[in-house]
């Protein structure tokens, strides 16, 4: 118990790192809050014009995802029987973590980002082919609607499904409940859809 409580505050402080506000602070734009959707994920990035700040904080939500499971999980397969089987749950717990300090970083007031970035990199971490599955329908997805909130929603929804296939139904059920709060997250995305209103990739 004492462990997946560590387990979960180190994940959750990976997360809440706001990638996103210090790169475009540090770049000297505008408050990442003021502009476009306000949120400081990398799609909103990309409404400051800055192709290489927004890649950047897409790589880095990332990556603090994939660190939080990683390194939790390596301390804690330390300490269990050799050939363990992989994610412990410890690792769970981290990425669940992970991702409530992305949406949620104690540094700003718990408003934060909408986490797929960060969802994606837990789930590279945990399972890597449901990872590159959730890639290849953001792709496709974000290929033929030019939303990337259509293209989050649709990949976070099948994640748990490909999860399942792999025989990792613990980690299925965790995705299957980040997913219900990633569409949460994306309520107002959803009604601009629907309205035809929905910022498109690429423009401001």
């Amino acid at each position: 118990m004492a462990l997946s409580a560590i387990a979960l505050l180190f994940g959750y402080f990976c997360g809440s790192i706001p990638f996103g506000l210090i790169l475009t602070a540090l770049a000297g734009t505008s408050d990442l809050r003021s502009i476009g959707s306000g949120n400081i994920g990398a799609t909103n990035v990309l409404r400051t014009g800055r192709k290489d700040l927004a890649a950047l904080t897409l790589l880095l939500d990332l990556f603090k995802g994939v660190a939080a499971v990683l390194i939790v999980g390596y301390v804690t397969q330390r300490a269990l029987p050799p050939n363990s089987a992989w994610p412990p749950v410890q690792a769970l717990v981290a990425a669940f973590g992970a991702f409530l300090g992305h949406l949620f970083p104690i540094w700003l007031g718990f408003k934060g980002g909408k986490g797929v970035a960060t969802f994606l990199g837990c789930l590279l971490a945990l399972a890597w082919p449901a990872g590159l599955g959730f890639i290849l329908i953001w792709l496709n997805v974000a290929w033929f609607t030019r939303f990337s909130s259509a293209a989050a929603l649709a990949a976070s929804a099948l994640t748990p499904i490909f999860l399942l296939y792999l025989g990792q139904t613990s980690t299925a059920v965790l995705f299957a409940g980040m997913a219900i709060i990633l569409w949460i997250k994306h309520r107002a995305n959803i009604a601009r859809i629907a309205a035809g209103t929905e910022t498109k990739i690429g423009r401001k």
